[in-house]
């Protein structure tokens, strides 16, 4: 039982983190060190991200029969991104109005080493407009959007190339197959790295603990507190609305993603599960074009813990320096805000970069005052990537259900834990197993239903 236990990702990542906070809290000079072993794990899911993205949004376009189709998908996507990105502003908004976390700290800006965040990010030097987001979704050429791994870009190149495969049909057949047979020797790639996530996490942990302190953190404590308490409360009562009128257990579903929680929980990054995390919905019954379309799109459409944080830093800044803010001047950073936080990256350190940008953009709250965020940044990180994470998972299988292209019985199954160990054990090349012929099925009568 015990042995069976251990066999477990997400144990293997919680017994990371545990020996990293432990090595953090005794031997912080040693723990502080071990920053590569986190970094070398993004560096290594990064390598296969880019690729990813491009072919399973591919083949997830030129695998719809028709453009009818890929609209009525992708306007149902972009409605729910916006919608659920709004709700999680205004939450955090709220949330840091009424506890006013910053209120007595009384910092003066002028006294604050601006330095420290110019090394910490450059992008806040350039204000991000609404020309340069639209100038920033052409690729100067893809070879340029793949090395950058610039989510947005690839996005953009891979949605025209699969309407162009799907355009010429029967042609492009070639391609197609050779694009599903590079995801399914990437996937496997995956599944190697995944095997040092539990490391990934250690090194993780050990160095945040070791080199901030937990003691270090305890006057930001509230702000962090606060944090986390809105994204658990965004996750129950908002993403639990969803999934309830969507038709199933969030409580289940969450137990369902428990390995990516927990490598998240160790790694603060919401792109290091991104590959498992289709698969994972691919496995309880979501249509592969529509897993193929949603999740990455949702990965930079729909950051729900960044925004989350976007507006609770901000304001509490502004609380933290005695910036006088009126109501509407709180209601312009929440809709610049549901611009800039489009263009989240996923990784961490996002957050924080596109906070500092947008700060810069509205020359009202200094932005000098972010670093007074520095210290508590990455222990908030990993309330935003789980956050992000769930409510990228939830949302692919809310709009899933939304476009009829969900197996019910095989969430059923998935969900109540029959089909787990399946699900995890699918070989990348054998599709004809039950579960994937059934996930196949799905989607094939799906599109024979828009038809």
């Amino acid at each position: 039982m015990i042995h069976r236990l251990l066999g477990k990702l997400y144990v293997q990542v919680l017994l990371g983190v545990s020996a990293g906070v432990a090595l953090g809290v005794w031997a912080p000079d040693i723990a502080s060190d071990l920053k590569p072993l986190g970094d070398i794990f993004i560096k290594l899911i990064k390598m296969v991200f880019a690729p990813i993205i491009f072919a399973t949004v591919v083949l997830g376009i030129a695998r719809m029969e028709n453009m009818k189709e890929l609209g009525r998908v992708g306007v149902r996507a972009l409605i729910y991104f916006e919608v659920l990105s709004t709700f999680a502003l205004a939450l955090g908004l709220l949330v840091v109005n009424v506890v006013q976390p910053g209120h007595g700290m009384n910092i003066d800006p002028a006294h604050l080493d601006t330095k420290a965040i110019a090394s910490y990010t450059h992008a806040a030097e350039t204000p991000h407009t609404f020309i340069d987001f639209m100038m920033n979704l052409v690729p100067t050429s893809i070879v340029d959007a793949l090395a950058k791994n610039d989510i947005l870009q690839i996005l953009v190149f891979a949605t025209l190339f699969g309407i162009a495969l799907s355009h010429i049909g029967a042609r492009a057949r070639p391609v197609v197959d050779f694009l599903d047979s590079f995801t399914h020797g990437i996937f496997t790639v995956v599944g190697m790295i995944m095997r040092l996530a539990p490391i990934a996490a250690f090194g993780a942990m050990a160095f945040t603990v070791g080199k901030y302190g937990l003691g270090s953190v305890v006057s930001l404590g509230k702000l962090m507190g606060t944090m986390y308490i809105t994204c658990i409360l965004f996750v129950v009562i908002v993403l639990g609305g969803v999934a309830r009128l969507s038709g199933f257990s969030l409580w289940k579903f969450l137990k369902y993603i428990r390995d990516e929680i927990f490598t998240v929980l160790g790694t603060s990054s919401s792109e290091s599960v991104v590959p498992q995390l289709m698969r994972k919905l691919e496995s309880a019954g979501v249509s592969k074009p529509v897993v193929g379309l949603v999740v990455p799109a949702g990965l930079t459409f729909n950051p729900d813990g960044q925004c989350i944080y976007y507006t609770m830093a901000a304001i509490f800044v502004a609380q933290a320096t005695n910036t006088p803010l009126t109501l509407m001047d709180q209601l312009i950073v929440l809709g610049v805000l549901l611009l800039t936080s489009k263009g989240s990256a996923g990784v961490t350190g996002s957050g924080f970069i596109t906070l500092a940008a947008t700060l810069a953009s509205l020359g009202k709250i200094p932005v000098a005052g972010m670093v007074l965020l520095l210290g508590v940044d990455r222990f908030m990180s990993e309330a935003r990537a789980i956050t992000n994470t769930i409510g990228n998972a939830v949302g692919t299988l809310a709009i899933a259900r939304w476009v009829g292209a969900v197996d019910r019985q095989q969430l059923a199954d998935a969900l109540d834990g029959k089909l787990d160990d399946e699900a995890d054990a699918v070989p990348p090349g054998k599709d004809e197993t039950p579960a994937r012929a059934r996930i196949a099925a799905a989607a094939d009568a799906h599109a024979n239903l828009m038809h």
